[in-house]
């Protein structure tokens, strides 16, 4: 795939800052095409481990047909940010933008750990009933992966003063 341009170059954040939003982010959205070209974006729950990002679902659905149609996507994840005014309204943020394919995982390890990443994620206060939760629904919860192509972060840290 070919690297897009930035347009405010001043605002782009290193590869190792992008991964850190990634890996910070609470949520992102996950953009695929259907066979038709027909955009759709969903917003998911994920975990970042190496250069893959996972994400657990339902067997069927919209997002499921897609990635079988065209496995290409986009996922766009928002850090933090803060609305400011002094003087002039301006936003304070952080974003990321990952590039990749997708697949579903079938190999039973990574497809544990990675539910276990979800776990440790969003509920570690609950890890302990983690494993229990995974085993009583493995095999109807599907776990795909999304392998990094490209990856583009952009940050706007402190008013700067027009």
């Amino acid at each position: 795939m070919k690297e897009r341009s930035m347009r405010r170059k001043d605002r782009a954040v290193s590869r190792d800052e992008a991964l850190g939003i990634l890996v910070a982010g609470e949520y992102g959205v996950l953009a695929s095409a259907d066979k038709n070209g027909q955009p759709y974006g969903v917003p998911l729950s994920y975990w970042v481990s190496g250069e893959n990002i996972y994400f657990h679902c339902a067997r069927k659905g919209h997002k499921i047909e897609n990635i079988r149609a065209n496995p290409k996507v986009s996922f766009t994840v928002v850090g933090k940010v803060q609305a400011v005014y002094d003087k002039n309204f301006t936003t304070c943020f952080e974003s990321v933008i990952v590039f990749g394919k997708v697949g579903e995982v079938v190999d039973r390890d990574e497809k544990f750990s990675a539910l276990y990443g979800l776990a440790e994620k969003y509920l570690p206060e609950h890890l302990d009933k983690a494993a229990d939760a995974i085993s009583d629904s493995f095999d109807r919860t599907a776990v795909y992966a999304m392998t990094l192509t490209e990856i583009s972060g952009k940050a706007k840290k402190e008013r700067r003063p027009l």
